[in-house]
């Protein structure tokens, strides 16, 4: 690493812990001032980033405003309208003093200071600024590392970050590994990752060397049960819409449909329909981009591994990093596709006729990040909530929990650690800290 960036990577951390240490960003109107003022610059940025957005992954100007800036803004709107209430002090009943005189308890809520947010590249923007919204209205300051592999996209987040903020506030660090590894190495007091699991137990193991408390939000293979009572039509559209979504590159994207063998038939011509229908009997350049040359080979080997299991689609476009929507039937657990999280448009169909066997399955797995049941009895859907875990589940409905700040969200196990969105943003970015007074 250039010399002169690392040395300017340590002052700025340096520089964020001397403004920590002045209890400015304690005070609940700095706060709100701070991300007044980064509101009006993130929107003036809306066309740049919605052309960054195109050029890194092929996103439309309706996905991107809808998935990226939208979701950003309704969650900032709530921290703003709401941080006052969430900052006061709890109340809490107290135990008898040994001496006999009053006590009173309360809960506090203290920002940590100095956290270090990594943005993955799926959702550049909406993954990287809802972590620092949620950083911010805390009390905290923030350095941030957009993921080099949406180059475009990165350089308008700093961008907006330079125009926001005083670097000793907030500042962008680029880069790939190496800085990474040296920003990894600093004594944050709190680090947030978005990523792969396989990555997050690398930020894992920098946090544990100082023992810094870490939020990672990674991702797994996400079931999508389909039972014999489902509403097929209803479940062809929201599977199709949560799977196709940014080209399957979605951390929550249904990962594999577990259907009952008895409405396959029926449920894989939907499909076909609805896929013909929506991209008239093609989708490749209308799904998005793949992220890079090699992410495309990696999809295309399960294709290769199994080509007679292709039922629908299978095309891609290396010099244009476009790959097609497709359907693979006939998959077991063997399969090389079933074997990690696909992260691409590719949905494997797995059958099953005894619900406890299928349940099973899944849990004999790492816990996925989200788990899907589509039926129309509500007592089946909610066994199977209660015999599965996973990170956060829907029913007869795909990945818009994601969008919700009134939802907590976050993995469990392999998944991930800790919950952000909304008020868990701020209970995310908090320290809970107890207070007990004797009179």
């Amino acid at each position: 690493m250039d010399k002169d960036l690392e040395q300017k990577i340590k002052d700025i951390f340096q520089q964020q812990k001397a403004f920590f240490k002045t209890n400015q960003t304690k005070d609940i109107e700095f706060r709100k001032a701070q991300l007044r003022k980064f509101r009006d610059v993130f929107l003036q940025h809306t066309d740049a980033l919605c052309e960054a957005l195109a050029i890194d992954l092929g996103k439309s100007r309706k996905e991107a405003e809808y998935v990226e800036i939208q979701i950003v803004i309704s969650e900032l709107d709530d921290m703003l309208e709401n941080i006052d209430e969430w900052a006061k002090p709890t109340s809490v009943p107290s135990k008898p003093h040994p001496s006999g005189a009053e006590v009173q308890s309360k809960i506090t809520y203290q920002p940590y200071g100095v956290t270090y947010i990594i943005g993955p590249f799926n959702y550049p923007v909406q993954l990287t600024f809802s972590p620092l919204i949620g950083a911010l209205i805390s009390g905290n300051t923030a350095i941030i590392k957009p993921s080099e592999n949406t180059p475009h996209v990165a350089q308008v987040l700093e961008d907006i970050v330079k125009e926001s903020f005083d670097e000793s506030y907030v500042s962008v660090i680029q880069g790939a590994i190496e800085e990474n590894t040296l920003l990894l190495s600093l004594p944050f007091d709190y680090i947030f990752f978005t990523g792969s699991p396989n990555v997050g137990k690398i930020v894992m193991k920098a946090a544990a060397e100082q023992l810094i408390p870490v939020t990672l939000e990674l991702g797994g293979k996400s079931p999508t049960i389909v039972h014999e009572n489902a509403d097929l039509d209803k479940a062809v559209a929201r599977i199709s819409y949560g799977k196709w979504i940014n080209c399957g590159q979605t951390c929550v994207a249904p990962d594999y449909i577990y259907i009952h063998e008895s409405i396959k038939d029926v449920f894989i011509e939907k499909f076909k329909a609805n896929l013909n229908t929506t991209y008239e009997g093609n989708s490749l350049g209308k799904i998005g981009k793949i992220i890079s040359l090699n992410q495309i080979k990696h999809l295309a080997g399960y294709l290769e591994a199994a080509p007679e299991k292709v039922i629908y689609g299978g095309k891609y476009d290396l010099e244009t990093r476009h790959f097609e929507a497709t359907l693979m039937d006939h998959i077991t657990w063997d399969d090389q596709v079933m074997q990690q999280e696909i992260f691409g448009p590719i949905l494997p169909i797995i059958t099953y006729n005894d619900i406890e066997e299928a349940l099973e399955e899944i849990n004999n797995r790492p816990k996925p990040l989200a788990l899907y049941v589509f039926t129309e009895d509500q007592k089946l859907a909610d066994y199977v909530l209660d015999h599965t875990i996973s990170g956060d589940a829907e029913i007869n409905s795909a990945i818009i929990h994601v969008g919700s700040h009134y939802l907590p969200f976050g993995g469990v196990g392999t998944s991930g650690m800790g919950k952000y969105h909304g008020k868990f943003s701020f209970e995310c970015f908090s320290h809970s800290r107890s207070v007990l007074q004797v009179k």
